[in-house]
């Protein structure tokens, strides 16, 4: 190969793409790991310590950039889009690691994997944006998918999993706030919702306080930075390359999730569980491509706990 082929825009182009899926790929083990993080940690401390800490920790770490850049938090458009954007991701967190202290970590994860679902039909009622007959189909489709993922009965549609499903509501609403506050800069819609989750931790914190130990305070710092960890690959990926090259690996999420679950927790998946993950991601995968068809921007599912 000549110096000129490797030096050619396509070799360029095509070694970003290659990069922003390594990172989207890193991105969304490191989200996977800080759920498996945040499971240990509310089996022994109270959720709101959780979310506080957590939170404390993600926004030192973040202090140094949002310090920078201070200027744009002093001249934001439509603040109550903003607001309602930090209170769904706030109660969206919330109830994610409300839902993985009963539940076994895929169980949560094929739940949230529904988001895409819920994004397009929020869109259609709520923003009245145009869905065709097989953006619907897909959505029922999806719908079943949850279904059989959650076999209703009296003894599976417990409160985890009704908390779960409407934590994946919750983020679903977040998405498509964010979608109608595309120009916002990066850094504030990241520490704007750190800064939701540390506040409610803050309300939440004092009730059951349980003083952490040594082993406790790595957890709690741990699971914060990566956080930050996750959220900078994520969107540096989403940078160097088209979200319609990486936004499909976001469904290793379910991967992970299986992966985590049974070494850490030896959890093993149910078939339902899986064969509804497999159904939910079929159709989210078709709506993102329809999407990128009609040369929208897709959402993604971008990952829970950001």
């Amino acid at each position: 190969m000549t110096l000129f082929a490797r030096l050619s825009p396509s070799n360029d182009q095509r070694s970003a793409h290659l990069a922003g899926i390594a990172l989207m790929l890193t991105g969304i083990g490191l989200f996977s790991l800080g759920d498996a993080v945040g499971k240990v940690v509310v089996a022994t401390y109270t959720l709101g310590q959780f979310l506080l800490l957590r939170s404390v920790t993600s926004i030192t770490l973040m202090a140094p950039f949002i310090w920078r850049e201070r200027a744009l938090f002093r001249r934001l458009p439509r603040p109550g889009l903003h607001a309602l954007r930090v209170v769904m991701s706030t109660v969206e967190v919330a109830a994610f690691f409300a839902a993985v202290t009963y539940l076994p970590l895929v169980d949560v994860i094929t739940y949230y994997l529904a988001t895409p679902i819920f994004v397009t039909a929020i869109a259609a009622l709520v923003l009245k944006e145009a869905v065709g007959w097989r953006r619907w189909s897909a959505v029922g489709v999806g719908f079943c998918g949850v279904l059989v993922a959650l076999q209703p009965s009296a003894d599976t549609l417990t409160w985890p999993a009704l908390i779960a499903l409407g934590g994946s509501l919750s983020f679903a609403v977040s998405l498509v706030a964010t979608r109608s506050l595309r120009g916002a800069p990066d850094i504030v819609l990241a520490s704007s919702q750190f800064a939701g989750t540390l506040i409610l931790g803050a309300v939440m914190a004092p009730f059951g306080w349980v003083t952490p130990d040594l082993g406790g305070v790595v957890l709690f710092v741990a699971a914060g930075a990566i956080a930050v960890g996750a959220l900078l690959s994520v969107n540096r990926s989403l940078r160097l390359a088209p979200a319609s090259v990486v936004v499909p690996y976001q469904y290793t999420m379910i991967i992970y999730a299986v992966i985590f679950g049974y070494v850490v927790f030896g959890d093993v998946p149910a078939w339902h569980t899986l064969a509804g993950a497999a159904i939910i991601i079929g159709a989210g995968f078709y709506i993102f491509l329809r999407e990128q068809r009609l040369g929208r921007t897709s959402d993604g599912i971008t990952p829970p706990p950001a």
